[in-house]
């Protein structure tokens, strides 16, 4: 029975502490996401902005809404 309850405690402490190491990860997950997401947006906007795709850009909304901007 003492056994049992070792097994047991010592089976919620391994899980405590894997648990606990991989919240350094976690973190360092969000990082790179963060990261590779502001690059995206970066690219993102170049694009955008560009003449090219803000001419047909431009071209879709007077067409949509039928006025001249």
């Amino acid at each position: 029975m003492v056994r049992r309850r070792w097994m047991r405690w010592r089976g919620w402490w391994l899980r405590l502490r894997t648990a606990e190491a991989d919240r350094g990860m976690i973190t360092a997950e969000y990082a790179v996401g963060t990261v590779a997401t502001c690059a995206l947006a970066m690219v993102f906007y170049k694009v955008v902005t560009s003449g090219t795709v803000a001419e047909l850009l431009q071209g879709a909304l007077e067409k949509a809404f039928g006025v001249r901007v």
